[in-house]
C-alpha cells in the first residue's frame, strides 16, 4: 500500500468532502453575487452524487496497482438550478435559496474540517505512542 493510500484510508471521505465542500460554496457565492447580474445562470452540485463519485473514482477504475490513477473530472460538476419563478431578464437566481444553501454548506465544511482535525490529532497520537 502506498503512502498517499495509508493517508487517504486514515482520513476516509472527509479529505473529498472538504474539497467538495469548498467547491460548492464557490458556486454558491458566485451565485449570489450575480443575483442582479441579467441573464446569469445559477449553478449548484448535487453534493452527494459528487461525494459518491469522488469516492468510486469515477467511471474509470484501476484493476491493477501499476495502470495510472485517473482523477474524476465529474466529480463536483455543477449543474444549472431550474429556478422556481424565472425572472424576466433571465436570471435564475433566488438570493434566499442560495443564502440559505450557502449557510447550509458553511456549517457542513466546519463540520469536516472538525472531523479532520480530530483525524490528525488521533494519527499525531498514535505516532507519538500516546
Amino acid at each position: 500500500m502506498s503512502k498517499h493510500n495509508v493517508i487517504d484510508a486514515a482520513l476516509g471521505v472527509h479529505a473529498d468532502a472538504l474539497k467538495l465542500r469548498a467547491r460548492r460554496a464557490e458556486l454558491l457565492g458566485a451565485n449570489i453575487a450575480n443575483a442582479d447580474t441579467p441573464g446569469f445562470q445559477a449553478r449548484d452540485m448535487d453534493f452527494a452524487a459528487a461525494l459518491r463519485a469522488a469516492q468510486d473514482g469515477g467511471e474509470l477504475r484501476r484493476s491493477h496497482q501499476l495502470h495510472l490513477a485517473v482523477g474524476n473530472a465529474d466529480a463536483g460538476n455543477p449543474e444549472y438550478r431550474i429556478p422556481q419563478q424565472p425572472s424576466a431578464d433571465g436570471n435564475t437566481v433566488d438570493p434566499q435559496l442560495e443564502k440559505s444553501a450557502f449557510a447550509e454548506n458553511s456549517v457542513a465544511y466546519q463540520i469536516e474540517l472538525e472531523f479532520l482535525g480530530s483525524r490528525f490529532r488521533g494519527l499525531l497520537s498514535a505516532i507519538r505512542g500516546e
